[in-house]
């Protein structure tokens, strides 16, 4: 395993060069304003909207993203994924031979969705948080660890320009992993569908269904089910399973032992597995895509029903007696 820190960035990199950044979400925003900060020259792309409102009145030029690529000695693609094979083709004819394609999250170079020009360095930086926190964090002269990848080296240069990028938006502060594009995607998806939100979601659920289907009363079962999960999350986060250990009362922990194991058990673990296996093999990517082109249908039906469960109703309610939830509250 590699860790980069700005020790090994080779500031000559992009020294003088012409960002381009594709989009202004949240990771686009983020980007872009640290690496104006940085003393980087950047210039935004995206269609006039509120995102071409909102990078103006953060003091960024911005332009179409066909215009505003032309001349860029990086290209940042930032918008969606679902987005970004239109946007390339519309870059295409802009894009300066040994110009670098730089991406967040592998997917459409992964999948196939975009097949980059011989003559483009094509790398990867993907910061570990979302866009808000890469910029709060820049902000404090901390940084948000990320991972670096070179699918493509035309100049021989890609990789000292990727590392650079990610100094630029304050990743090399918290340390800069080595991966490749295959591996980004697969963990990424995976982590999303099977533990962050697609199993933690459904076993929040579950557990609230449960309690309510025995008696007990919604509001409690949210409590205990969802609204108890942060504190948890919270010390994970901080300082892994040996934190939530040490703060948590000992009934929690005997529970957490003999009882846990029941709920995630192997059977969990195979079907985890076959999650892999067809993101791996491209199947959940083919579908995704798929449902994409045709209308997103059974998407829109689905969430409809997520969003539709008791525990959001109940939840707004008891939210509602809660705004210190809100941040920016009191």
């Amino acid at each position: 395993m590699r860790i980069y820190s700005r020790k090994d960035v080779d500031r000559k990199a992009l020294k003088g060069a012409r960002i381009c950044v594709l989009g202004y979400g949240s990771q686009g925003r983020a980007h872009a304003l640290n690496l104006k900060d940085s003393g980087y020259d950047v210039v935004v792309g995206v269609r006039k909207g509120d995102s071409w409102k909102k990078a103006k009145r953060d003091g960024l030029p911005v332009a179409e993203p066909a215009k505003a690529t032309v001349g860029a000695d990086l290209v940042a693609m930032l918008a969606p994924d679902l987005a970004q094979a239109d946007v390339y083709k519309q870059i295409l004819p802009s894009l300066k031979p040994g110009a670098a394609l730089l991406f967040a999250h592998g997917f459409n170079v992964h999948f196939g969705q975009i097949k980059p020009r011989k003559d483009l360095d094509v790398v990867l930086i993907a910061p570990k948080g979302p866009g808000d926190l890469v910029r709060r964090q820049y902000q404090q002269g901390r940084g948000v660890p990320c991972l670096i990848a070179v699918a493509q080296d035309a100049t021989g240069k890609a990789h000292a320009k990727a590392l650079a990028y990610a100094d630029g938006i304050g990743g090399t502060r918290g340390g800069v992993l080595e991966t490749t594009f295959a591996e980004e995607t697969e963990t990424d998806l995976f982590g999303e569908q099977a533990v962050l939100c697609g199993g933690a979601t459904e076993l929040v659920v579950k557990g609230f269904e449960t309690l309510v289907e025995a008696g007990y009363q919604p509001e409690v079962a949210y409590y205990e089910c969802l609204h108890e999960l942060k504190l948890i999350v919270d010390l994970l986060h901080e300082g892994g399973i040996a934190k939530m250990h040490k703060f948590i009362s000992e009934t929690a922990k005997y529970g957490d032992l003999t009882r846990g194991p029941r709920v995630v058990n192997a059977a969990t673990k195979k079907e985890m597995k076959k999650i892999l296996t067809e993101i791996q093999q491209g199947k959940f990517a083919r579908q995704w895509i798929k449902e994409n082109k045709t209308g997103r249908r059974k998407y829109q039906k689905l969430l409809d029903k997520d969003l539709a469960h008791p525990i959001e109703k109940v939840g707004a309610k008891l939210r509602e007696r809660m705004p210190w939830l809100e941040q920016g509250k009191a």
